[in-house]
């Protein structure tokens, strides 16, 4: 098939100021020229389907012409495209589910609350359906229903999804430091090289695939465990109320912003990052114990006048 480009973008979905770009960019090769004309072809139109396809899966542009690039010399896409299929797919068992606003409603004790449900959105635990204003798309049943039991045993809806908003962000701690860990000790054998070659793009999806549950079990375990050290403790804590509570010297867990956190990882490290933000609120606090202590002291004794010579 021979298509002018306006054809052309009509077969691709792209406009005609896309391919130009694309065209100037490198990632499209030249059309044919006859004439006036500019004549493009099935090779245009595949590699057009290509570009979009790693543009849906999260690739950047430069990136995107590396890969075509190494496509274009013989090295292929398959295992780069396999590897990128394997780290896209579904990371749990779990399967999406629809809710109708009416089963919503139900499920949290029968009275609607518009602005739980803006949350709810907000946080993706809902998601709406285009062209159904009363129906939502769960993707995790799971995280639904804990809300639902949450909210039965009386926690507000407000403090379940200010909740979730903290977990969240601990977690996607927990996710990123285990995509450091096995990058550095795994993964930067086999992805050194960008783009990789076929064999050692094959064999990272295959590592993938392998290592895929030991994130979740990992954290399985260790939150089994230290649910039950707290619960224990907990538990002691109230049947013993005579006993007078003792400072925890326990480490204790504070929620940063995602930026916050950005900003001391870029400045210090990961693996300073806990060190660098202690000090900083040790040294605040010294700051203004100084503060409050020569605030005290001048309050009690005027700083002496040095004496006036005639």
């Amino acid at each position: 098939m021979e298509y002018r480009i306006e054809d052309l973008a009509h077969h691709s979905g792209a406009t005609v100021r896309t391919i130009r770009a694309y065209q100037d960019r490198g990632l499209l090769p030249r059309p044919e020229r006859r004439g006036r004309s500019n004549v493009y072809g099935d090779a245009h139109l595949a590699r057009l389907r290509q570009i979009a396809d790693l543009l849906d899966r999260g690739y950047t542009l430069a990136s995107i012409k590396e890969l075509l690039e190494a496509w274009d010399t013989g090295r292929g896409l398959g295992g780069v495209l396999g590897l990128v299929a394997e780290v896209d797919g579904p990371w749990t068992d779990e399967k999406a589910d629809r809710i109708t606003r009416a089963e919503l409603d139900a499920a949290f004790g029968g009275d609607p609350d518009d602005a739980a449900v803006a949350d709810a959105v907000a946080l993706g635990v809902l998601e709406p359906l285009p062209g159904r204003d009363d129906e939502f798309l769960v993707p995790s049943p799971q995280e639904l229903a804990v809300a639902a039991e949450l909210h039965a045993a009386g926690v507000p809806l407000s403090a379940i999804a200010a909740h979730l908003r903290e977990l969240r962000g601990q977690v996607e701690h927990i996710a990123a430091r285990f995509l450091e860990f096995t990058n550095e000790h795994v993964f930067a054998r086999y992805l050194g090289n960008s783009p990789p070659s076929e064999a050692d793009a094959a064999e990272a999806a295959s590592l993938v695939r392998r290592l895929r549950p030991l994130a979740q079990q990992s954290v399985d375990a260790e939150l089994a465990r230290a649910m039950r050290t707290f619960a224990t403790r907990y538990l002691r804590r109230h049947l013993t109320p005579e006993e007078a509570a003792q400072p925890s010297d326990e480490p204790q867990n504070v929620a940063l912003p995602a930026h916050t956190m950005r900003a001391v990882h870029s400045l210090v490290g990961v693996e300073n990052a806990a060190a660098f933000i202690a000090a900083a609120a040790e040294r605040e606090v010294q700051s203004r114990t100084l503060d409050a202590l020569a605030a005290s002291k001048g309050d009690k004794q005027p700083v002496a006048q040095k004496p006036q010579f005639e």
